[in-house]
């Protein structure tokens, strides 16, 4: 094998020349490149190589083969014939950092009479030289990791502190210099004002959907994107991109760095991971409503023919002998017989579970009057909104805080651009400075948030409401309204906001769940309290609610 064919006699060929640079910053301000190239072709020229092409990675790392121009390169280099005879690079480290895949690829570019040639570390092709290529590719390996410990161990540090280490940040943030420390601009990240109101939208969708029912992932993206809504860099939002930024909580001030590491996609050791604390743009309460509901829809716990079943109660009735789910069966020519059926029984008889057979509508009948009964009792319903309510004017209280800071953010922004406009005008400042171009569009970009902010949050009702029999009565028949639809069929996103888990026994249905979640939802598909900014925080309306016997039994007949 021809690990290296440079000689001191001349030799002639045709060669491709592999330039390569570690970082996007050295690839822009370094003189990496342009020095690789006018080496690699001064080398060429004394030795009459012809140079074919040109392969230049500018910021890609060698510790693996995920680079655009050196796979273009290989693919190449394996066509039949070859466009060239040999690959010059600086250094085998502009190769590979890696000594098992750059030995890996040097014997797949012999297999095709491709040699590979550092003209910094000329080697010849016999077994010594073999080894002392093997050597440097160990060291460069070995420097290599070293190198990025101590750069992992230095990002960890400034996250520590508080700064941004630098890539995109997330949706809803943009990032700011605070200070300097010598050469280097120390940032942050702080909430964008062109983007907050979007992230709490999407928390809003989850919880409680645009006025019927909490909407999942895929829905939250497709109303996003049939009204416009972009990401960051423009693209229409997916199922995947909705999913990271419910269960991000950097929205709620903790961001964490150095979770995974994301070429291999492991987790990385929780004590190696560094929570660095940022402005929040969700409360913690609505995120961990968020994330209940999330883990309640995910596959380990309920089944997708659960979560998206017509039925009504497909997912929270159980066979209270077995546990089993009671799954749908029907029966007749048209199926027009529809029964709740414990699994267990219908899949192993009699031997695995006695079970039992219920009709559908008997069944949804049974539990909904029952729901609507306890939920809608006046003492009941008037100590659910008194909280629903408290909470309400306190979430207003914050948001002409919030208000208020908005309009001091405008003012300050106009402010300054009018100061700018001042200068330009007395011939103090070059409007043709593209740095005076960049501060007048930022301070607009500003600016023009916080007003747009302003409007949407003005435009909310955020009266207070006054609890009073007329209203108590008018919520009741919503809530009647939101649990059955006019043609006698049930609301099932609306009912499963409450029944978590209903068990079907012999003489009795036991049925636990949240009637603060179900009120809120009521209310927020009422469309007039704004209880989109309400949090379930009542301690008095918590899952199984179980105030007595006669609240949770029901005789079965």
């Amino acid at each position: 094998m021809n690990a290296n064919a440079a000689s001191t006699s001349a030799v002639l060929g045709r060669a491709a020349l592999y330039l390569r640079v570690s970082t996007g910053r050295q690839a822009e301000q370094d003189l990496s490149i342009p020095d690789q190239r006018r080496q690699l072709r001064a080398y060429c020229a004394a030795r009459g190589i012809e140079v074919i092409a040109e392969f230049v990675e500018p910021g890609a790392t060698a510790t693996d083969d995920k680079r655009a121009a050196f796979q273009r390169m290989m693919d190449e280099a394996s066509l039949r014939p070859s466009p060239f005879d040999v690959i010059i690079v600086h250094s085998f480290s502009r190769f590979f950092r890696d000594q098992f895949q750059l030995e890996f690829y040097v014997r797949r570019l012999a297999k095709n009479g491709v040699r590979l040639t550092s003209i910094t570390q000329e080697l010849g092709d016999d077994p010594m030289s073999v080894m002392m290529r093997q050597i440097m590719a160990l060291f460069d390996e070995y420097q290599s990791k070293e190198n990025a410990k101590h750069t992992l161990r230095a990002m960890k540090e400034n996250a520590r502190q508080g700064y941004w280490n630098g890539s995109r940040p997330p949706f809803g943030y943009k990032v700011v210099a605070v200070e300097m420390r010598g050469a280097r601009t120390k940032k942050k990240i702080e909430p964008d004002p062109t983007q907050v109101e979007t992230v709490r939208l999407i928390f809003r969708l989850a919880r409680l959907g645009d006025g019927d029912g909490p909407m999942g992932v895929r829905q939250i993206a497709g109303y996003l994107n049939d009204r416009g809504q972009r990401t960051q860099t423009g693209g229409r939002w997916g199922v995947g991109a909705i999913h990271e930024l419910l269960t991000r909580t950097t929205y709620i001030g903790l961001h964490r760095f150095n979770v995974s590491g994301k070429r291999k996609g492991v987790k990385k050791n929780p004590a190696d991971v560094v929570e660095v604390l940022v402005p929040p743009i969700i409360e913690t309460a609505e995120f961990e409503e968020v994330q209940g509901m999330l883990k309640s829809r995910a596959p380990q716990l309920k089944a997708p023919r659960f979560v998206n079943a017509p039925t009504l109660l497909g997912g929270v009735v159980f066979c209270a002998d077995c546990g089993g789910a009671m799954t749908l069966r029907t029966s007749g020519k048209g199926k027009e017989y529809r029964y709740y059926t414990c699994c267990t029984a219908a899949r192993q008889g009699r031997t695995g579970c006695k079970g039992r057979t219920i009709p559908m509508a008997e069944l949804d009948g049974l539990i909904v009057d029952h729901v609507e009964r306890r939920l809608l009792e006046p003492t009941r319903l008037q100590k659910a909104l008194g909280g629903l309510f408290q909470m309400r004017q306190a979430h207003a209280d914050k948001e002409k805080t919030r208000i208020a800071e908005l309009k001091r953010q405008a003012g300050d922004a106009d402010a300054k651009l009018t100061r700018l406009y001042e200068a330009i005008e007395n011939g103090l400042a070059d409007l043709n400075d593209p740095n005076l171009k960049g501060r007048i569009t930022e301070l607009k970009r500003i600016r023009d948030g916080a007003r747009a902010d302003i409007e949407r949050a003005e435009g909310r009702d955020t009266r207070a409401a006054e609890i009073t029999p007329e209203a108590l009565a008018h919520f009741a028949r919503l809530a009647r309204e939101g649990l059955r639809r006019e043609d006698g069929t049930f609301r099932r996103s609306h009912l499963q906001k409450i029944v978590g888990r209903a068990e079907v026994g012999s003489d009795r249905i036991v049925i636990r769940g949240s009637t603060l979640q179900l009120l809120q939802t009521l209310v927020a598909s009422e469309g007039k309290h704004g209880v989109e900014t309400v949090r379930s925080e009542v301690r008095s309306f918590v899952p199984k609610w179980l105030p007595g016997l006669d609240s949770n039994q029901r005789p079965f007949d």
